[in-house]
């Protein structure tokens, strides 16, 4: 057993909190092991809070587990939605909670304790937990046909953030014997100093930061008078934290508002066809181990014809090929949707084709272009929360703009009130703009 308390005594301290800004997600993987190259963060027991309206918990499908021990080949093997296991399997996060705003429901809600391991069949990473999430990409196996395997502690929790715009009074709501308390008793935190409530540093339509930023402001319309409520209860999130060694707070843009860019990318025909193509069917929750092995292998073979499918029409469109294909039992529907294709473009690009239908499983990649209300609320809603919370090791941010998840016009507007949020919580930042050309990583 770790002598945790001298594990956090032994760590350096950033003299101020820093924050990396990235435009990808998987970006911010690399500056987390600077953390934990330099003592930072310590190389495990990691607790990981992920506001995100993606759970970006996938695996690189055939990437050999080994990988994650070269970190830089590592790097070059991660996308946006499958940067965090990884991590987990490498030994470095030992709990992750994945906040979510009410519209995105790709895990159910809950906490999850499972295994992520190597496969001794395929060597790759793969994961025990048989949620619809990891059986539609195909990543469980059971866990004898594990080896180095590392326990994860999952926490899926909704942040709604209408329970702080709606302006009832408390007759309308639950009785507060039955609210989550944000302010556990006896429990140290970044608050501390802030007094009891949310409001008393979100007044009116500011929050004025404190410290060296003291200039800076958040904005929200919420009520000065409304209490801080919300459906993820700190308290819980605290204990979790609080189990960890250190605590990286991670934020995703389209937390607050969030796009599907592949509905703005294909007609509405089109989309329907590829969610027939890649339709994955929930299985019976009472299944066996062995039941769950066959719809794992079953789906993983329509997803490699899939693949190969649009492989073979990059190099081949015509007719007859797309027929050949469309012959294959459940793929009738190639057919009209490579004909539509055809019609609105010069030269269809069936990668990007495979890569939306891969999205398109048991459910849509969320889609909701927030109002101006609700990211002021969601904005107070995390504030909130982390008002609540232990300081974290470091703050990582992802915008998601260039590829549309986080609508371009929203995002640098939601990007300053939320490093408002942490000035306002923190003072002073070493902030780090990597995503733009004007401010590089330092070395």
């Amino acid at each position: 057993m770790s002598d945790t308390g001298g594990d956090r005594a032994r760590l350096r301290r950033y003299p101020k909190l820093p924050v990396w800004v990235v435009e990808d997600h998987q970006e911010v993987l690399p500056f987390i092991y600077r953390a934990i190259g330099s003592k930072h963060l310590p190389a495990s027991n990691i607790s990981f809070l992920h506001l995100d309206s993606h759970p970006d918990l996938l695996i690189p499908v055939n990437m050999p587990a080994d990988t994650v021990f070269d970190k830089e080949a590592l790097f070059g093997e991660l996308s946006i939605e499958n940067w965090i296991m990884p991590a987990v399997y490498a030994g470095h996060f030992s709990h992750v909670i994945w906040l979510h705003p009410t519209w995105a429901q790709q895990i159910r809600e809950g906490k999850h304790h499972f295994l992520v391991g190597k496969d001794i069949s395929t060597t790759t990473i793969r994961v025990t937990s048989t949620d619809y999430y990891f059986l539609s990409d195909g990543l469980f196996v059971p866990e004898d046909q594990l080896e180095n395997h590392k326990p994860l502690q999952l926490d899926v929790i909704v942040v709604d953030p209408h329970t702080f715009c709606d302006h009832q009074d408390d007759r309308d709501s639950v009785s507060s014997a039955k609210k989550p308390k944000l302010a556990p008793r006896g429990t140290e935190s970044a608050a501390a100093a802030n007094g009891d409530s949310c409001s008393k540093n979100f007044k009116g339509d500011t929050v004025t930061a404190r410290g060296d930023d003291a200039s800076q402001e958040c904005t929200c319309s919420c009520s000065e008078s409304q209490p801080c409520r919300s459906m993820a209860s700190a308290g819980e999130i605290l204990e979790v934290v609080k189990t960890g060694d250190a605590f990286v707070l991670d934020i995703d843009l389209d937390f607050f508002s969030v796009k599907n860019p592949f509905k703005e990318m294909f007609t509405q025909d089109e989309y329907k066809i590829l969610q027939e193509l890649y339709q994955f069917k929930k299985p019976d929750s009472d299944l066996s181990e062995e039941d769950l092995v066959d719809i794992v292998d079953t789906r993983i073979h329509q997803l490699e014809d899939l693949e190969a499918t649009f492989a073979d029409l990059c190099d081949d469109d015509s007719e007859e090929t797309v027929k050949r294909w469309a012959a294959n039992p459940g793929m009738e529907s190639l057919v009209p949707l490579v004909q539509s294709l055809k019609k609105r473009m010069e030269a269809p690009d069936y990668e990007m084709v495979h890569q939306a239908g891969l999205t398109c499983d048991f459910s849509e990649l969320p889609h909701h272009v927030s109002t101006e209300e609700e990211i002021q609320c969601l904005i107070q809603s995390v504030y909130c929360l982390l008002k609540n919370l232990p300081k974290p090791t470091l703050v990582t941010i992802a915008r998601s703009s260039l590829d549309d998840y986080c609508p371009p016009e929203q995002v640098d507007s939601i990007q300053e009130r939320v490093l408002g949020v942490l000035r306002s919580l923190y003072g002073a930042l070493d902030a780090h703009l990597v995503y733009s050309a004007e401010s590089p990583p330092p070395c």
